[in-house]
């Protein structure tokens, strides 16, 4: 079932209705709320609407599910950027291509994050990264050599290769910041002495050197434990700020608070008479709690004991009320969605379906549970049917009948059908109906729907032999004769007494005379072709016992004659003579 529903949703997402496949899928993860795909794909929906709250929960219960799923990431990362939390974003993205380097759409979503990220610091003044941009300078090599502190290292490739990339890309600096030696690098492209504490100006070169060496090593430890030439002066201790006192409640604040334990007491010992069944006594309770404090929770309880109650206007009157009041306190959609949907209950007990299924809609809107949907469902089908029976009316019935019946002898064969349309809606059990607007269909060469009311009015009397002969005739002006002699032995089998046995006959013959005259002046080989491509006769020619039969009547002429007694058979041997298969002596 969760199967079914998951592929209604991706069939509904596929065709951009977002809300019905949110819906699809939400049914589905109540039917298996551990499948990760399913929260991966209301995501995806929630996303394409832009509920990107929404889809960042749905997105998180993938990756808790499922940690390992490149595409949970993905989603998460959509929906973080949806948020416009870009550093989240980023994260999210990464891990992804983590997971899966070779992800399309988290390439995508990564380069959209990046682009927005640069956006932003457009936005604020920042063209770039202020340390990362020195090292794109064109510049950068000519001042290196020409330092005599950072000339020396031109000559290592492994450095030379570390300033490219941070000059293709900057973010990678803290990285490589591992390097004391770009601190010297740094201080001479700034224009600035990064050197701290350095050696006298009257110090020798290599002085110099063993001081930076030592510098640079001092730069990689940066302890805050290093011992220096004087300790700090001690800090004066602070006391302890005091945590600010509690602000005592005011009497209306104590009052609120009182009146609304009283009133969840009052709840809770109307749900245990609710249990009981005991529903004058949960009323009580459900009101004296929506006297005390203003919940529509209360109402709606009460709603629900007035409807057990069979108290079905009380029911309706308190759940209006507390739509009102939950709309003024902006109640949860869903509390609101309940009143709806147990007042559409209360319709429905009445009679009342059209106000029933206009509750059970409101209800839906305000939120959608698999139980309202199966109601408004079972509501409109039985409003149908019930519309139906109230159209019901055999008085109406006859004058449509009579109706029809002038319109036919007029000639006036849309009119006709007109009338005894009339009449199917007015006595839909009646067969006569439906065979007389079959006439009148067959007069305006509507052959197919000819066919379909003959059907509906053997299926109401298998024994209403007109039908059988109307739906002979509709088949043979669609040149179907073989079904056409089909029909009539059906016709023949339940026409009582053989009212109608000129009538089934003349039709018969005439679909076989159409059936000798297709085949005149057809050649041996012609006609051989012929029976092979059709796919009846040869079922015949195949079945034993017309092959049993065939055979004893080459011996046996007379035979045959004794065999067509049976009317299975009798139809059978028609065919084939008409086909061409057995060709009668002169």
């Amino acid at each position: 079932m969760a199967d079914a529903l998951k592929a209604e949703g991706n069939k509904a997402f596929a065709a951009k209705d977002f809300t019905t496949a949110i819906d699809k899928f939400s049914q589905a993860i109540e039917l298996d709320p551990t499948n990760h795909v399913l929260y991966s794909n209301r995501s995806g929906a929630y996303a394409s609407l832009k509920q990107y709250e929404k889809a960042l929960e749905d997105a998180n219960k993938t990756t808790e599910i499922k940690p390992d799923w490149a595409k949970g990431w993905g989603r998460k990362g959509t929906a973080e950027h949806g948020t416009g939390n870009l550093v989240a974003a980023k994260d999210a993205f990464d891990e992804a291509l983590k997971l899966d380097p070779a992800n399309a759409q988290a390439k995508s979503g990564l380069d959209a994050v990046n682009r927005a990220i640069e956006a932003e610091a457009r936005e604020d003044g920042v063209t770039g990264d202020p340390l990362g941009g020195m090292f794109s300078d064109p510049n950068m090599i000519q001042k290196l050599a020409q330092n005599p502190k950072t000339s020396k290292y031109l000559a290592d490739p492994l450095f030379m290769q570390n300033l490219q990339q941070l000059s293709k890309n900057p973010a990678d600096m803290g990285a490589a910041m591992q390097d004391p030696r770009l601190l010297e690098v740094m201080g001479v492209l700034l224009g600035i002495d990064l050197q701290m504490g350095a050696p006298g100006a009257g110090a020798g070169a290599g002085d110099r050197s063993q001081s930076g060496a030592r510098e640079a090593e001092e730069d990689v430890t940066m302890s805050d434990s290093r011992p220096t030439s004087r300790p700090p002066p001690p800090q004066p201790k602070r006391e302890p700020e005091p945590e600010p006192e509690p602000e005592p409640e005011d009497e209306e604040a104590m009052a609120k608070k009182k009146a609304k334990e009283e009133a969840e007491a009052e709840k809770k010992l109307g749900t245990e008479n609710y249990k009981k069944r005991k529903f004058d006594e949960a009323i009580e309770h459900y009101s004296k709690a929506w006297e005390l404090h203003k919940d529509i929770t209360y109402l709606t309880n009460l709603s629900a004991a007035k409807f057990e109650k069979a108290d079905y206007d009380g029911c309706i009157a308190d759940c209006k009320r507390a739509i009102t009041e939950g709309r003024e306190m902006l109640a949860d959609f869903k509390l609101l969605a309940k009143a709806y949907g147990r007042m559409g209950s209360a319709y429905e007990k009445k009679g009342d379906l059209a106000q029933a299924i206009d509750n059970y809609q409101r209800s839906l809107t305000e939120h959608r549970t698999p139980d309202i949907l199966a109601k408004v469902k079972a509501a409109e089908k039985a409003k149908i049917k019930a519309d139906k029976d109230a159209y019901v009316d055999p008085q109406k019935a006859e004058e449509a009948r009579l109706l029809g019946a002038e319109k036919w002898k007029a000639a006036d064969w849309p009119g006709a059908v007109e009338a005894y349309t009339e009449l199917t809606k007015r006595a839909p059990e009646d067969p006569r109906g439906y065979s007389n607007r079959a006439a009148a269909l067959i007069k305006l060469l509507s052959f197919p729907s000819a066919i379909d009311d003959c059907d509906e009015a053997i299926r109401r009397d298998p024994n209403f032999t007109k039908a059988y002969l109307r739906k002979a005739q509709a088949l043979f002006g669609m040149k179907e004769y073989n079904r056409c002699i089909d029909v009539c032995e059906e016709a023949t089998q339940h026409d009582e007494g053989g009212k109608n046995a000129r009538e089934i006959e003349e039709q018969q013959r005439k679909a076989l005379e159409a059936q000798y005259e297709g085949r005149a002046g057809e050649t041996e080989e012609e006609t051989s072709a012929r029976i092979q491509r059709d796919p009846e006769i040869m079922s015949i020619l195949t079945d034993p016992v017309m092959q049993s039969i065939l055979q004893q009547a080459k011996g046996d002429p007379a035979a045959l004659q004794d065999h067509m007694k049976n009317p299975g058979v009798r139809g059978k041997i028609q065919k084939l003579i008409a086909a061409g298969v057995i060709r009668m002596g002169r």
